[in-house]
C-alpha cells in the first residue's frame, strides 16, 4: 500500500509547489472521530473536504479508507511505511534539487509528533492544519501548524487558545473573503499553503467548496462573509 501522494496531482498542493523550490508529497485518509478528534466540537465533519473535488470518486474514497484502516488496524506497519515512503522521497527531491515538503494530514488531524515522526526527519519541512489547539507551538520547527477555525459555540475555548498563540487561523467562507475577520486580516488562503503557515497573524480565507449541500450547509464551521452582511442590512 502506499500512503503518499508525491506527483502534485491535489490541486492545492500543485498551486503551492509550483514556480518554487518545494516539492509537496501529501497524505489523505478518510476522516472519522479518532483521525479527526476535533470535528465533534468544531461541527466540521459533515461539511468536510473528504467529498471535495476528486474526493467524491469512488477509487480515491476506497484507498483513503483502506489507508484509515491501517491506521487503526495496525498503526505500527502504517507508521514504517510512512517513513520508508518519507526517506525515499526526501531522496528523491535531493536528486531533482527540490526541498522537501510534506503535508501529513490532508483532511485528517493527527498528531504526528506524538509518534515521532518530524522529529526523525528535521530535513523536511511539514506542515498541517489542526483543529487541536492544544498542538499549536509544541511541534518540532519544522512542523508548521495553522489552526481551523468554527463558530461553533462548544469550540470557542479551543478558538481562544489559538488565537493567543498568533498562528495562522483558517476560515471558510462563503461568498467571498472579507477584509478583516477575528481582527486580523484575511488574505487568499486559496493560492499557496506556503504563503499560509508563514504568514503569521493573518486570516487565512478559503473559499466554501463541495456538492450542493455543503454550499446550502448552516454549520457554523461555514463563515457568511460579514462584509456582505453589513451591506445587505
Amino acid at each position: 500500500m502506499k500512503l503518499m501522494n508525491t506527483n502534485g496531482s491535489n490541486t492545492k498542493i500543485m498551486k503551492s509547489q509550483n514556480g518554487t523550490e518545494y516539492r509537496i508529497a501529501s497524505l489523505s485518509l478518510w476522516p472519522d472521530k479518532l483521525t479527526c478528534p476535533g470535528s465533534p466540537l468544531a461541527d466540521c465533519m459533515d461539511d468536510c473536504l473528504k467529498i471535495a473535488g476528486r474526493g467524491c470518486m469512488a477509487n480515491v474514497m476506497q484507498s483513503r479508507q483502506s489507508k484509515t484502516e491501517l491506521w487503526h488496524d495496525d498503526r505500527e506497519l502504517f507508521l514504517e511505511l510512512l517513513r520508508q515512503e518519507l526517506y525515499a522521497f526526501e531522496r528523491s527531491c535531493q536528486r531533482q534539487g527540490k526541498l522537501p515538503m510534506v503535508r501529513l494530514n490532508t483532511i485528517s488531524d493527527i498528531p504526528y509528533e506524538k509518534h515521532g515522526i518530524p522529529q526523525e526527519f528535521p530535513g523536511i519541512t511539514m506542515y498541517d492544519y489542526t483543529k487541536l489547539s492544544a498542538r499549536l507551538g509544541r511541534t518540532p520547527e519544522n512542523y508548521k501548524l495553522l489552526f481551523s477555525y468554527s463558530a461553533e459555540p462548544k469550540y470557542q475555548k479551543s478558538v481562544n487558545m489559538a488565537l493567543d498563540t498568533g498562528c495562522p487561523v483558517a476560515v471558510v467562507f462563503r461568498g467571498g473573503f472579507p477584509e478583516r475577520f477575528l481582527d486580523r486580516p484575511v488574505i487568499n488562503g486559496d493560492k499557496s499553503d506556503i504563503v499560509n503557515f508563514t504568514a503569521g497573524r493573518v486570516v487565512v480565507g478559503l473559499k466554501l467548496k463541495g456538492p450542493k449541500r455543503v454550499q446550502q450547509s448552516t454549520s457554523k464551521f461555514i463563515v457568511n462573509n460579514p462584509d456582505l452582511e453589513r451591506l445587505a442590512a
